[in-house]
């Protein structure tokens, strides 16, 4: 699963990253988004911009929007079947604006958090689906969740799923800005090349979701990067 994930690049990288989307002026930079907190996304509404959506998908025909607690990630390969997802797959997806992402990777009888980034650092978009969910009051909630796949061979050594990266060029299909047949869309949501990928372990303390602070993403001191499989 996914977590927890980071949103840290200034807006002109975000800008330069997402050209051809409205990217605010300002935005304060994040190391620990946890779920039931506000994401940037950018929907597949017809707006081509970043809003913030709840982190935790509500359905539309929820009784009870507690239920977005469950919902943080989708498994890509039941989008299609999960009544909670289906109809987003076919109708709201969107990417969820990252920098890198944490998982906890399983070392003799405890768990050490991982963080994990493109080898370049530039920000990416994860897919994901999204609501619209209007409660009892009329209020409006809109929501998200974020697809995972397998892990690719690096990942596959810290967490038994990933996050979907999307490519660039991809983001076009998945939000709809281009015709997609439902077999182009499953061969979009596939693990991302380990090669593209670094993982270093981090502090224990970015379990803790009142942290929220630069120090969270730094190395354990003396720790190496992750190494990659031989290939």
């Amino acid at each position: 699963m996914c977590g927890r994930f980071t949103l840290t690049a200034d807006t002109k990288k975000l800008a330069e990253a997402f050209s051809g989307y409205e990217i605010p002026e300002s935005l304060p930079p994040r190391y620990n988004i946890a779920p039931a907190q506000p994401v940037a996304v950018i929907a597949n509404n017809g707006l081509h911009k970043l809003e913030f959506f709840q982190w935790g998908l509500i359905p539309g025909w929820a009784k009870d929007p507690a239920i977005g607690n469950r919902m943080i990630n989708a498994r890509a390969e039941t989008l299609a079947e999960k009544p909670a997802f289906k109809h987003a797959y076919k109708r709201r997806r969107c990417l969820v604006l990252a920098d890198g992402f944490y998982e906890w990777q399983k070392v003799n009888g405890g768990k050490t958090p991982m963080y994990i980034r493109l080898a370049g650092g530039e920000p990416f978009g994860l897919a994901g689906l999204w609501e619209a969910w209007h409660g009892p009051d009329e209020s409006l909630v809109l929501s998200c969740t974020i697809i995972t796949t397998s892990p690719n061979s690096l990942l596959a050594n810290i967490h038994n799923r990933m996050p979907v990266i999307l490519d660039r060029d991809a983001w076009s299909a998945w939000l709809g800005d281009e015709a997609a047949t439902p077999e182009g869309l499953r061969a979009l949501l596939r693990p991302y090349p380990d090669e593209a990928l670094i993982a270093w372990p981090v502090a224990p303390r970015v379990g803790n979701v009142r942290e929220d602070d630069p120090g969270l993403i730094e190395r354990l001191t003396g720790a190496p990067d992750l190494p990659h499989p031989a290939r």
